[in-house]
């Protein structure tokens, strides 16, 4: 556990742009307002699966106060093989393009097809509505399973294996010897529906494509490197010749990672010589962007009478949608990593359906294949007459414990996260009744570095101005500005944060990934480095010594001394401003593990589940502000809460989504949940100097198999299918 003593790190200061927030100054991408600024609309497909055979624009075009029509067909030309990196992956540039605008086929009800600028946006939706498109209608697949069968109709010619566009496999060990040990084996299969990250804030995106060539972008984005790099790639243009400007973002959770709208206001500025700004409908949001995948998971486990895991076989098939990158690789990544196991096979296929093509939510994938890997445990443990968590603890991972797919653990918090709901008082409770269950889970996620910038500026008051590029989600600026102020000695209200364009920062990755607090964190962390070391130099030269030494806020050399506000007034004397940059793409990220209690009572009448108790745990590595971590811990299992109990793409035959609102829709809300209890383990991570893991998404990954499992204990039956809502809790 952490025993380091800070003087601003783990304390609770307001965050910076609360009063932004709070009285409305703040500035989302909807509220941008330019001078000449035209809007956009766009025509999306009311087919799952169809063939383009014509689209006609005229009409369109001839009405009054229309600037531009744009389709697939005013991209620049591009090698169809063409791979782009944007930090997370190879993309294929066509599939890029593809789900920006269709070329050929749609591929999922609510593509986009073509779009529209226009004086307003009304006049914009009539326009898009004359658009004219034939389409020829082919049969659609809405399932892993239905995609990977015989004879299943095929998305994309060009993939060699049919609808399975990869292929994961991690072996570890000698499976057959390791299930020829276990005198018990368990094998589960569980499927997982579509679900939406329920941001509130709809996507949108402002565009200027000026005479000079160059493009400026404001939009809400969880990475304006990732949207400038993109945008580039789609319209074939050098990344000088774009600038993205972050506004702030009303949540995102993975899914304002992928590019929608930016290229496609910026080919309609192009041809309109104005600005052009496009907000999507929540009707588009659900059917036009990137939910998480939908699944099917068999997860087989062998023990020995002792409850030590002997093998452990999973299989996983996970929904693309339209295009490749389903989430997989990660789900087998995890859906054995919170265990010491020494015989594992792991198989996932990436499967695209017709649905829209998916995007990050939330540590993407690892819910989906923990759900089945804690369920089978919870089945282990009662069969073998254990308490749940003592099993996990026996074969619990350790520093030195191996994944599957390859790295070994340095110093974790696995053990200590169990150990820490084993003693929780919520634990030790009895339950309240009648009808209700307690469940537990724990799940993992392997958190990422990536490149990050920061530049720190002191001023003559004593402030210091920290310039960064990371889109604050969850409280960052609060977080990086406190790690500045720990090391420069200072309050964390003296730091000023403010997230700048893409020509203003060097490179920093996505706000994605529980990266945030830790890489940029130590972007800033090192320019604070920097900062004291000219100071330091500063202070030598007005007192013309050799060296000055500082601590807690105060340079001080043979009797003399200064503060750090003392010193910065002094600057101009002493050589100038002081203004320090540093760039970090760091690799000793350490991963994140959380667990989850939750009680509910299941009415065995109507099958309504009711919530009643809920106690999340995770290992922060250090909580740099321990209500943002409790905050992120209290988000996260409110979602997966809701994803296990309610949430889905309700999809019919032909593709169409049938519940594409919040009115129907069904999230949870205050009225559903109990406040959500957090105990915060800390076990720092030797990767960074304060110990810091991140702590975004480990905590989504336990509540849909904790949820599972309280549902067994209220009913007695184990249920294989999420949401495990009403009807199939009754088997309806």
């Amino acid at each position: 556990m952490s025993t380091t003593t800070y003087n601003v790190i783990g304390t609770r200061p307001v965050r910076h742009d609360g009063a932004d927030k709070v009285t409305g100054r703040a500035l989302y991408g909807a509220d941008l307002q330019l001078a000449r600024m035209v809007h956009g609309a766009i025509l999306r497909s009311p087919h799952a699966h169809a063939r383009i055979l014509r689209i006609d624009t005229a009409k369109a075009e001839a009405l009054p106060g229309v600037f531009a029509v744009v389709t697939a067909a005013d991209f620049p030309p591009a090698s169809a093989d063409k791979i782009v990196d944007f930090g997370e992956g190879d993309t294929l540039l066509s599939s890029l393009r593809g789900n920006i605008l269709a070329s050929g086929k749609v591929l999922y009800s609510g593509h986009a097809v073509a779009a529209v600028a226009a004086v307003n946006a009304h006049v914009a939706a009539e326009a898009a509505a004359l658009i004219e498109v034939d389409y020829e209608p082919l049969p659609c697949v809405l399932t892993a399973p239905e995609a990977m069968a015989p004879g299943a109709p095929i998305l994309h010619e060009h993939l060699p294996n049919g609808n399975i566009a990869e292929t994961v496999r991690y072996e570890m060990g000698d499976l057959a010897a390791g299930f020829a040990q276990a005198s018990l084996i368990v094998e589960r299969e569980l499927d997982t529906a579509t679900v939406h990250q329920g941001y509130i804030e709809p996507q949108n995106a402002t565009a200027f494509w000026s005479t000079d060539g160059r493009i400026q972008i404001w939009c809400s984005t969880q990475g304006s490197f990732v949207a400038r790099d993109a945008t580039a790639a789609v319209l074939d243009l050098p990344v000088s010749h774009v600038k993205v400007t972050p506004m702030e973002i009303g949540g995102g959770f993975g899914g304002k990672i992928n590019v929608y709208l930016e290229p496609v206001a910026a080919l309609l500025s192009k041809k309109a010589g104005r600005p052009v700004k496009l907000v999507m409908s929540r009707h588009d949001v659900f059917t036009g962007t990137g939910p998480t995948p939908g699944s099917r998971v068999r997860v087989k486990i062998g023990v020995n009478p002792e409850g030590k895991i002997t093998a452990a076989q999973a299989w996983l098939a996970y929904e693309a949608g339209a295009y490749p990158g389903a989430m997989v690789v990660p789900g087998a990544m995890t859906v054995f990593a919170c265990y010491d196991i020494e015989n594992i096979l792991i198989e996932g296929y990436d499967v695209v359906v017709n649905k829209p093509s998916t995007a990050a939510y939330r540590a993407p994938g690892a819910p989906n294949s923990a759900l089945a890997t804690e369920t089978v445990l919870d089945e282990i443990a009662e069969k073998l007459g254990l308490d749940p968590l003592s099993l996990r603890l026996r074969n619990a991972a350790r520093e030195g414990t191996r994944r599957a797919d390859g790295p070994r653990y340095k110093r974790i918090g696995c053990v200590e996260v169990l150990e820490a709901m084993q003693a929780s008082p919520h634990y030790n409770a009895p339950l309240p009744g009648p009808h209700c269950g307690r469940g537990v889970a724990i799940g993992f996620w392997f958190n990422v570095g990536l490149p990050s910038s920061a530049t720190l500026s002191v001023n003559a008051d004593g402030t210091v101005n920290l310039i960064e590029g990371s889109t604050d989600i969850g409280g960052s600026r609060a977080s990086l500005a406190m790690q500045a102020a720990e090391v420069l000695g200072l309050r964390a209200e003296d730091i000023h944060p403010t997230i700048v364009d893409t020509d203003s920062v060097g490179y920093t990755g996505v706000t994605g990934g529980s990266r945030t607090t830790f890489s940029t964190g130590l972007a800033v962390h090192d320019a604070a480095q920097l900062v004291i070391e000219q100071m330091k130099a500063r202070a030598a030269r007005l007192w013309a010594v050799d060296q000055a030494a500082f601590a807690n806020g105060v340079f001080s050399s043979n009797g003399h001394s200064l503060s750090f506000a003392e010193l910065a007034a002094q600057l101009g004397s002493t050589g100038g401003p002081v203004s320090c940059s540093a760039t970090v793409n760091p690799k000793g990220v350490g991963g994140s593990f959380a667990g989850l209690l939750i009680d509910l009572h299941v009415d065995p009448e109507t099958g309504k589940t009711s919530v009643l108790r809920v106690t999340s745990v995770q290992d922060a590595g250090k909580a740099i502000h321990p209500a943002y971590v409790e905050g992120q811990m209290q988000g996260g299992t409110a979602q997966g809460i809701g994803w296990a109990l309610n949430e889905e793409y309700f999809m019919d035959a032909a593709g169409d989504m049938r519940n594409g609102s919040y009115l129907d829709y069904r999230m949870p809300t205050a009225l559903d949940l109990p406040m959500i209890e957090t105990i915060i383990v800390e076990v720092p991570n030797p990767g960074h100097p304060f110990g810091v893991r991140g702590v975004g998404e480990a905590n989504i990954v336990p509540p849909l198999p904790a949820v599972a499992n309280a549902l067994y204990r209220a009913t007695g039956k184990r249920l294989n299918r999420v949401p495990m809502n009403p009807a199939t809790i009754l088997g309806l």
